[in-house]
């Protein structure tokens, strides 16, 4: 390992000495595509485990006969009812996925700092790339259960916050072309997202939980390798440039603290916005598996929706929806009414809130029964309307406003945005066996909208700081 990153380092020092524009691709820089790629395989084997997480949980590895299997999770358990009292076996799941993926979203601080300081954003993602490939394989073994997701959690942590900065550093300062960049980049994390259920949830609820497992780790495998084979078009490492230009310890300048307090003021409502948004992979997946009437007549024959393919239509509208949203906004552009970052962030928190009463419906609808799983496709719906006036617009954000000697670390706490919601979705998804149906969906819908008024006021006092 430590020849290949060497090797690595010294195809990367002696690109930021070579003059001329990369090469093109549709219109983007080539490196595009392979970020592209790589971030879309990378999120197959991150959704593709996390669509059986729960399920496996709650169905087959807590359940009294398997839990003393597990290394360590008597004493997690324990930790854990110190903080939140008695936990049967679906509040303890819920706690587990939501620690995990809190987890998830806050060690990229510190592989982004990691990134910036030691090793630059190439052998940060290659580290990372191995330890999640390495975590996937482990999910496959019982007893290393929480190892494997420890495992996951540190590589998610060197690879997220690198990845995304690098798609910033394919385009030069005042390159309109970026947010159109985001978008496809983005676009690629949701192809992964909707392979992933239909492969890894498939194989785990059809042939076994751990071959589903298998199947992700195989996946982030590909992603590796179109990663090493593409360094020759990535963007030189931000260290580099810095340390070329002196400016590591330089003091920052005014408009450099504004940036960073711009961003750490709108952690709170981003925050919010992702612990209601997470509810899809936890309390959502209950919904659609115990709630939720899955039957659907296919050339006159009967079948059953697999729980885990409600999971692929939020990706799947994701780039479906994606080239329509951007054309709003170009077309809004031109004539001279397209929101502001702020303002489309606020849209998107407003609109998972509409998601969630439409849930709230569908369960005052169904009341002792089961609901059609025609209302979770419009939550879908809606939810990925909102989300996509949200998430890549952040995104981009912080590669425009964040300064470059320290935007790995910032890309990384933003994305904590997640950590911390993360871990409230998974307190807020405890109270789900002891609350009416619709009730858990209001509270829900309610906080949401508490995140897109919090934005909304956050838009006067920032707009200076955020360059609008």
């Amino acid at each position: 390992m430590t020849n290949v990153l060497e090797a690595h380092d010294l195809a990367n020092r002696a690109q930021s000495l070579v003059v001329g524009p990369p090469a093109e691709l549709f219109g983007h820089p080539r490196g595009l595509t392979f970020l592209f790629t790589t971030e879309m395989w990378e999120r197959f084997s991150y959704y593709g485990m996390r669509s059986l997480l729960v399920l496996y949980m709650t169905k087959y590895l807590l359940l009294p006969d398997h839990a003393g299997d597990v290394t360590g999770l008597l004493t997690v358990k324990r930790a854990l009812e110190g903080l939140f009292g008695p936990l049967d076996v679906q509040p303890l799941s819920s706690q587990i996925w939501g620690f995990y993926t809190g987890l998830v979203y806050f060690t990229p601080i510190f592989g982004g700092l990691l990134a910036d300081r030691v090793l630059g954003q190439r052998r940060t993602v290659i580290i990372g790339a191995v330890l999640m490939a390495v975590g996937h394989f482990m999910m496959a073994v019982e007893r290393l259960f929480l190892f494997a997701l420890l495992a996951l959690i540190l590589g998610s942590g060197c690879f997220k916050p690198n990845i995304s900065t690098q798609v910033g550093g394919l385009y030069a300062p005042g390159d309109r072309r970026r947010d159109r960049a985001y978008s496809i980049f983005y676009v690629g994390i949701n192809i992964g997202a909707f392979l992933a259920p239909l492969v890894c949830g498939s194989l785990g609820e059809a042939a076994g939980w751990h071959y589903g497992f298998a199947a992700a780790g195989v996946g982030m495998c590909i992603g590796l390798s179109i990663y090493l084979y593409a360094l020759p078009h990535l963007p030189p490492d931000e260290l580099h440039k810095a340390k070329a230009s002196r400016l590591v310890h330089r003091p920052f300048s005014r408009d450099e603290w504004r940036a960073v307090i711009a961003l750490l003021v709108l952690f709170v409502p981003n925050t919010l916005f992702w612990a209601t948004y997470e509810q899809m992979g936890n309390t959502i997946v209950l919904w659609a598996d115990a709630a939720t009437d899955r039957s659907i007549g296919l050339f006159g024959v009967a079948a059953q929706i697999p729980t885990t393919w409600f999971l692929a239509f939020n990706p799947f509208m994701i780039f479906a929806f994606t080239p329509f949203v951007v054309a709003l906004w170009a077309r809004q552009a031109e004539r001279g009414r397209e929101p502001s970052t702020v303002t489309k962030m606020a849209l998107g928190s407003l609109g998972v809130a509409a998601a969630y009463l439409i849930m709230m419906l569908a369960a005052l609808s169904a009341g002792a029964g089961k609901a059609s799983w025609l209302w979770l496709l419009g939550y879908f719906v809606v939810l990925t309307l909102g989300e996509l006036y949200l998430s890549p617009v952040g995104l981009s954000l912080v590669t425009k406003v964040a300064p470059a000697r320290m935007l790995s670390m910032l890309m990384g706490v933003w994305l904590a945005t997640s950590f911390t919601g993360g871990f409230l979705a998974g307190y807020i998804g405890s109270f789900w066996s002891a609350m009416a149906k619709p009730e858990f969906f209001l509270m829900v819908a309610a906080i949401a909208t508490v995140a897109g008024l919090m934005i909304l006021a956050c838009h006067r006092p920032l707009k200076g700081a955020l360059g609008e």
